[in-house]
């Protein structure tokens, strides 16, 4: 490996790095504020890092890796996702009696495979990426082993996430036996061969869309999606819901791209069904939940479809709409968990309607920065979701996916119900009889509140000035692989 090839690998040098030193430090000195410190600065500088790539040419380090524009932008928002939940995790974890200090090995592990999701271009590189982000998750769903729920979660998010592997493997396989090649574009050049997809090939197609359904928690590979997230900590369960599915999301965007897979209509019928049945599932088993973290996590599967509409638009605007509602869905949804985090205590999760009832009144700037992150989710004007919704609309329509916009649309409807439900109980006049939930240390609350105050703001600024960051996806893309145009 050259020094160029060490300087674009930087970001993960860092992070692989910061994993060893803090096994060293927590062998020496257990201490959470320090190891948290460690986390954050690491986080910081493998961002920072990205700023000398920032413009440069698209470079491959044979034969598995390619950091371009695309890749940049996408290390970028999966580490500043990494570095807010962080902040997060430092206050929740403040309050548990666990050992806290692994959490944060664990963390920037998954990150690191995220990272490395968005940068393969080979299935090695690919499997790689995918079980370093998938083995982490395992231990940080199950983290608070005192909470029967967490154990319950990890159970079954290792069962299913070793099943979905094996069906990406055994898909990887065949693809490989149809096309002799493992890397991306050795595909694409066998693939262009062909008319139409022999059927070994789409076989492997269709295992390999398990594999990344189950990842994405689309449906009906989702089923595992509300009890994970109700049993994890809140913090683990932002992170899941975010960098998680956009590492694996920009890994399928590369490959499609790569591949030409649009042209192929067999393919994209089953992503439509796919897009179609997750935005109405998704939606229509929120309307029926009582739990906080079950609708978010409902909610999470129908915004997934939405993703997909912009997806399968398989332009240059698709990626761009898809990149953009993913800023706009990361900050809400770390936002949204950050709340439920902040208001979580020692013994449970603050998960049921029943503790946001009368939030207004108890605490009025945390109701209000819930009530900003649920606005944003249904895509009420204003709000970062609702110039990503609109971008995802305007890529479905310049496609005339007629279909898939107007479930968009619908959903969009249906959904606004119980993100209300939510913002109403919080402005319902509170039970005088109820217990008011203590206030962490002030350091901590300040931390914690910050950091939501930061997102509200984020937030807003991108739904009334959105042209910066349209700009800069535009100006980081345009490094990216070739786009196909439709």
């Amino acid at each position: 490996m050259s020094k160029t090839d060490f300087l674009h690998l930087m970001p993960l040098l860092i992070l692989t790095f910061a994993v060893l030193l803090i096994m060293l430090v927590i062998a020496a000195w257990r201490n959470h504020k320090l190891i948290y410190v460690i986390t954050a600065v690491t986080l910081v500088a493998a961002f920072l890092s990205l700023f000398e790539l920032r413009g440069a040419v698209a470079h491959t380090i044979e034969p598995l890796l390619v950091i371009d524009g695309f890749a940049v932008f996408y290390m970028g928002l999966i580490l500043a996702s990494a570095l807010l939940i962080s902040m997060l995790s430092y206050a929740y974890f403040e309050q548990q009696k666990e050992q806290k200090e692994e959490y944060y090995i664990l963390l920037l592990l998954a990150t690191l495979g995220a990272c490395v999701l968005v940068i393969s271009k080979h299935f090695a590189s690919l499997f790689l990426g995918l079980e370093v982000l998938s083995v982490a998750l395992y231990a940080l769903v199950s983290y608070l082993r005192v909470r029967e729920r967490s154990d319950e979660a990890g159970i079954k998010y290792l069962i299913l996430a070793a099943f979905s592997s094996a069906f990406l493997l055994f898909g990887m396989a065949l693809v490989y036996f149809s096309t002799g090649t493992m890397t991306f574009e050795g595909i694409a050049a066998s693939m262009a061969a062909f008319a139409e997809l022999p059927l070994l090939l789409l076989a492997g197609f269709g295992l390999m869309i398990i594999g990344i359904g189950f990842k994405l928690s689309v449906v009906p590979f989702h089923m595992w999606t509300p009890d994970v997230y109700e049993g994890a900590p809140a913090p683990v369960t932002a992170f899941v819901a975010t960098a998680s599915k956009g590492g694996v999301l920009g890994l399928l965007i590369r490959f499609f791209m790569e591949v030409d897979g649009f042209r192929y209509p067999t393919l994209m019928l089953l992503f439509t069904i796919v897009a179609i049945a997750s935005m109405f599932a998704g939606n229509l088993l929120a309307l029926m939940q009582q739990n906080v973290k079950r609708i978010l996590a409902y909610s999470s599967i129908s915004h997934l479809g939405y993703l997909l509409v912009a997806f399968l638009a398989g332009n240059q605007m698709g990626v761009e709409a898809v990149t953009f509602y993913l800023v706009a869905y990361f900050i809400t949804s770390v936002g949204a968990f950050g709340t439920v985090a902040l208001l979580s205590g020692e013994a449970r999760d603050a998960e049921q309607l029943d503790d946001y009832r009368g939030l207004l009144w108890r605490r009025p700037w945390t109701a209000t920065v819930f009530t900003a992150m649920l606005l944003s989710l249904a895509g009420i004007p204003l709000t970062a979701g609702f110039v990503g919704k609109f971008y995802v609309l305007a890529a479905g329509v310049s496609t005339q996916q007629w279909l898939l916009v107007v479930t968009l649309v619908l959903n969009s409807v249906i959904g606004l119900y119980y993100y209300i439900k939510i913002i109403a109980v919080m402005f319902q006049q509170p039970d005088t009889a109820r217990e008011a939930v203590a206030l962490p240390r002030p350091s901590v609350f300040v931390a914690s509140m910050g950091t939501l105050v930061l997102l509200a703001g984020l937030l807003l600024l991108i739904g009334v000035y959105p042209t910066a960051l349209v700009q800069l996806i535009q100006e980081m893309l345009y490094t990216a692989p070739a786009v196909v145009a439709r």
